[in-house]
């Protein structure tokens, strides 16, 4: 098994996993929890300090968490009257200066896309968690989905870049939680924890880090003279510092075309200058190495390759070690960040194997972004890309072992 992952964020974490499991951390903590709360507990250990929100299954339980504990570290947190409101007050709270986040789960989620829309515009550093269900519609308010995979990447209208994690475990729920307050404090972006109603609600044990080992980062502030300061300036890796509001930088925050300055424009250059920035600053060097996280397991001789995510990967993990006992070559890639995709892990994979399995609980959503990629493999390399084919679910059941097994080896 092979994971790549962030240099700063993650790998300390993983290091400090490995530290208690060998005894060499004696103030770990040894819990019992659901992946909502786990969420909820990363996110103060993170630096949280405002939620906003609105009760819905099967997400609630991360509000409830929040508002037991969020005051004993000198936070606040507000139900509002609905999710339009609750990421407003978030993008307000976080252009005060404040690390902020929300959550909710199906209709709710398509609530928050005009206002997300205008924070990833705007850059402002926050993180929703998208506790996925049936649907569409209400559907199903307790039953399990993974139907939001293209609405969190392509919900909100326009060109913009985001950043969708997708935990498979309770540990995960944790672990990726803290990283993305960290990946949204370091790059300007709203990031989205996309969680499901099986990973959200089951309780396992879990070892978390003393937390004054949880590492942290804080967005950059500027530092110069006030009537220099460009909030959307640009900088050698495309993110501008963020002032706090009331700290002495006053700047323009608008859904308009704007231009450095973040008053709003006409001139096309500086559209597309702003436009081109946000996308360009998740591309260089350092940010594929702390964003694109993803898990390889058996794909070095893998001549069919499942790709699965969250509750379904954990299914396809047990398919392959199923497989690898009867002498059949599957592997399993499981993208732990959805977006933006680790094609370096992917070309590596359509480069050797003959069939690609997606396995998703949606009519076939994720299976969209592997055929973008297959397509983008062949044109680059002028290599006939493997099968690329969909295990889909949407009766309210999880996809098993053996349904996967039945598809790798027809």
């Amino acid at each position: 098994m092979v994971v790549t992952a962030a240099r700063l964020d993650l790998r300390e974490i993983d290091a400090i996993r490995t530290a208690v499991r060998s005894g060499q951390l004696a103030k770990a903590r040894r819990l019992t929890l659901s992946g909502n709360d786990a969420v909820a507990c990363a996110a103060l250990e993170a630096g949280a300090r405002f939620f906003a929100g609105y009760p819905i299954t099967p997400s609630t339980e991360i509000l409830e968490y929040v508002a037991r504990h969020i005051f004993a570290v000198g936070g606040t947190y507000l139900q509002m009257e609905d999710e339009i409101a609750s990421i407003g007050a978030v993008i307000g709270a976080s252009l005060g200066g404040v690390k902020s986040f929300t959550a909710t789960s199906g209709p709710g989620f398509s609530l928050k896309q005009e206002n997300l829309g205008f924070a990833c515009f705007n850059e402002i550093p926050l993180v929703i968690v998208n506790v996925q269900r049936g649907g569409p519609s209400t559907g199903g308010p307790t039953d399990v989905a993974q139907a939001d995979i293209q609405q969190s990447r392509w919900g909100t209208h326009g060109d913009h870049p985001i950043i969708v994690i997708s935990p498979a475990s309770v540990q995960e729920c944790y672990e990726e939680t803290v990283r993305a307050f960290n990946l949204s404090e370091k790059y300007r972006i709203p990031v989205i924890v996309l969680s499901d109603a099986k990973v959200g609600q089951m309780k396992e044990p879990v070892i978390l880090p003393p937390k004054e080992f949880v590492p942290k980062i804080n967005r950059a502030k500027p530092s110069g003279d006030p009537k220099d300061y460009e909030p959307f300036g640009l900088t050698p890796g495309g993110v501008p510092p963020l002032a706090p509001f009331g700290y002495g930088y006053r700047f323009h925050v608008t859904g308009l075309n704007h231009g450095r300055s973040g008053l709003p424009t006409k001139d096309p250059k500086i559209i597309d200058e702003q436009l081109r920035r946000i996308h360009a600053k998740l591309t260089t060097t350092e940010a594929r190495r702390d964003i694109l996280k993803t898990e390889t397991f058996f794909t070095e001789d893998a001549e069919v390759v499942l790709v699965a995510f969250g509750i379904t990967a954990r299914a396809a993990k047990e398919a392959v070690i199923r497989a690898r006992r009867q002498g059949v070559r599957i592997g399993l890639v499981r993208p732990i960040t959805l977006f933006p995709s680790d094609e370096e892990i992917f070309f590596k994979v359509f480069a050797q194997a003959r069939k690609i399995v997606v396995a998703e609980l949606n009519l076939g959503q994720y299976i969209l972004e592997i055929k973008r990629l297959a397509y983008d493999f062949s044109q680059r390399n002028q290599e006939i890309p493997p099968l690329v084919v969909g295990l889909d679910r949407v009766d309210t059941q999880l996809i098993t072992p053996a349904d996967l097994l039945r598809e790798v080896t027809a």
